[in-house]
């Protein structure tokens, strides 16, 4: 035995909601789209010039992994998982837990997870403390924080284009296992 409301069968073409009117047309179903649009970052300051504002940031998420390559102009952070080569006119920042297998040409590179590759140019390279490199680094300034791995050759401080003589030549390398190496340099700037 079933019970009906009576007054709801009387209803029919009534709207369930009271603010709609009955005769609304019905909405179009559409599939859920998401939304990948960059975010924006604030600004950096450029030297000498206003380049920055508006700088988009692209974001391979935590729970992602991606094969491919990626390449332009932009900001970059990698939260998940990244095999292939980065390079871009902008910063990359791989987070904590992260990794990217391949090599990098980036302005900034920021590294607190596992990089397994080498950093070919970058201005100015910062390895936290849980930051991981297995490759050589090439780079205009590198701060090395205590606690981070490296394994690799790294050249630093120096452009391709500096042709000062080497005061530095009768030094030892910092780097002992580079001892032997013909070219070896090393310009670490260390925090803790």
């Amino acid at each position: 035995m079933a019970i009906f409301n009576p007054s709801s069968q009387t209803k029919k073409d009534a709207s369930p909601f009271a603010s709609e009117p009955a005769n609304t047309p019905a909405r179009e179903e559409r599939p859920a789209t998401a939304d990948f649009t960059p975010t924006s970052t604030p600004p950096r300051p450029a030297a000498g010039s206003g380049a920055g504002a508006g700088v988009k940031e692209s974001l391979i998420a935590a729970n992602l992994t991606i094969e491919g390559k990626i390449e332009g102009t932009g900001h970059v952070r990698i939260a998940g998982q990244f095999k292939g080569d980065v390079n871009v006119k902008g910063d990359l920042t791989i987070e904590r837990g992260a990794r990217l297998n391949g090599s990098v040409r980036a302005e900034k590179v920021t590294v607190a997870g596992d990089l397994e590759g080498n950093i070919e140019s970058a201005e100015r390279v910062e390895l936290l403390d849980s930051a991981v490199l297995n490759g050589d680094l090439k780079a205009g300034t590198l701060t090395v924080a205590a606690g981070s791995r490296i394994r690799g050759h790294i050249d630093c401080g120096w452009d391709e284009a500096d042709t000062r003589p080497d005061s530095r030549a009768d030094k030892a390398p910092a780097d002992t296992r580079n001892a032997g190496k013909a070219g070896a340099k090393t310009d670490v700037e260390a925090v803790s």
